[in-house]
Parts: C-alpha cells; structure tokens; sequence
C-alpha cells in the first residue's frame, strides 16, 4: 500500500551504460525489485542529450546504438532515499531527479 502523497525517481541514462555486466537500466530496476520498491519501469527515448550537449537520436540516417533511457521509480521519500545510494556509484554518466506525485491507485491483478 502506498500513501496518497509519493515521490518519482527520475533517471537519466544512456542505453549503452553497463553494470555488473548488463544493461544499466535493467540493473537498476533488478536492485529496485530486490529493495522491495513499488515498481519501475524502463523508457527508451527517441532523442536527446546531456551534460556533453552530444545528440543521441533514432532517425534512420543517424542510428544511435546509445539512445536516452529514463527510468521511473514511484514509492514513499524514505524508501526512495535508502536506495539512491545503491545506484549513485553505478551512474558515471546521468541524471537524477525527485518530485512530489500524488498517487490515486496502486493496484496488483490476481496471480
């Protein structure tokens, strides 16, 4: 169950960024599921850029093999700042931001 006032974990990545031997993104959300975190979810973006100002893009004429991905992790302040210690070392490249979000359900289906 989570209170109707939470907050996003927003990370910036590149799709190309690796630990421990897999994709960034799916470690961080493997570390989220193991924390026991409310959920995460992985977005591959079309374009974009970063500190470095360099554009990263899907356009056909100029294929990025390292293309923005944004992963959203939603859950209380607390568990949100006991597990931004477990990524901080694994992101040498990237950004992350926290806002307010209200949260109107959380539901799971029937296994």
């Amino acid at each position: 169950m989570l209170p109707e006032e939470g907050h996003l974990l927003r990370i910036f990545i590149g799709e190309g960024d690796k630990q421990e031997g897999m994709p960034l993104y799916e470690w961080i959300i493997k570390q989220a599921r193991e924390q026991g975190l409310a959920g995460a979810t992985a977005i591959r973006g079309l374009e974009g850029f970063g500190a470095r100002s360099r554009i990263h893009t899907a356009k056909i004429l100029r294929l990025s093999e390292d293309l923005p991905i944004i992963v959203e992790i939603v859950d209380t302040i607390d568990k949100i700042e006991q597990f931004l210690p477990t990524i901080d070392d694994a992101i040498v490249e990237g950004l992350a931001t926290i806002e307010k979000v209200q949260i109107r359900f959380y539901r799971g289906g029937e296994e």
